[in-house]
């Protein structure tokens, strides 16, 4: 499934797990094989995020992400890397019920993926699942903060540990994730100072997007880093290139030239019955 099976060759959970407070941890989302390809030289970790509901599917959030979805840019994703540890996002709804409903669930994850890890979110309410799921020998990254998937129930995008409430929450969040046996966890869209006392708090790694540069890696989507999301970009978000102006001009001259008939020229179609059809 993947193009170098090699097991020693790819970066695996323990290794993430071992990266606690040394460089940081680079990881990025991927959802499709060429971009597996493009990115898996310059990562340690590759996600195969829910966002890509809403990436590439066009929901509104990320409840619209299936399993199944899951398992197909999965297998894209693994097919595209060869280097990277590949972290496969638990949907919504494959999960919550109970600690046996998510260890199948992750179960079929990892088997038809063949994926290093999965991913859910939540912190104490979700710890048996946690459990359950590294009893079956399947490594879990745990998702505490933000949780994109509690949006609804949240009421939007909330910024977490601006109370001294919240913020004891997300310590015994950190703590519940890290005694499941989780070998890393993401901190989301949580105040910086919460964030890196969280990171110093726990001994596994963590994995801040919208976070602290003091978590011992970092996340963005894959869209957001390259400047091709066309809706609202993050404020957590640096993008690294203009994709979007790249795209839209690319296609704005290839209409010109298909209406002014200047494409196809003649270098790119087949002229002679002798030669080799090559495409």
């Amino acid at each position: 499934m993947t193009r170098d099976p090699s097991a020693d060759s790819r970066i695996n959970a323990e290794d993430i797990r071992r990266r606690k407070g040394g460089v940081p941890i680079v990881c990025l989302t991927a959802y499709t094989y060429p971009v597996a390809r493009l990115l898996d030289p310059h990562v340690d970790l590759l996600l195969v995020g829910d966002s890509v509901a809403m990436v590439l599917h066009g929901h509104a959030t990320t409840l619209g992400a299936s399993l199944e979805m899951m398992i197909a840019h999965g297998q894209a994703v693994m097919r595209g890397s060869a280097k990277a540890c590949v972290v496969v996002d638990m949907p919504a709804g494959s999960y919550e019920t109970s600690p046996a409903q998510a260890a199948a669930s992750a179960r079929r994850i990892a088997e038809e993926t063949g994926c290093q890890a999965v991913k859910l979110e939540g912190g104490v309410d979700m710890a048996a699942q946690i459990a359950a799921i590294v009893a079956e020998g399947i490594p879990v990254m745990g998702h505490i903060g933000l949780q994109p998937q509690s949006v609804e129930k949240d009421g939007g995008y909330k910024i977490k540990g601006r109370t001294q409430e919240n913020i004891a929450a997300l310590f015994r969040d950190a703590e519940a994730v890290e005694k499941a046996g989780a070998f890393s966890v993401v901190i989301e869209g949580t105040m910086e100072a919460v964030a890196a006392k969280l990171t110093h708090h726990i001994s596994i790694p963590t994995i801040g997007i919208g976070a602290s540069a003091d978590c011992d890696g970092q996340i963005l989507v894959i869209d957001d880093m390259v400047g091709i999301t066309v809706d609202r970009v993050p404020k957590f978000v640096k993008e690294y290139a203009d994709l979007r102006s790249v795209i839209a001009d690319a296609a704005a001259r290839y209409a010109a030239e298909v209406r002014s008939r200047a494409f196809p020229s003649p270098d790119h179609v087949f002229t002679t019955a002798s030669g080799k059809d090559e495409t």
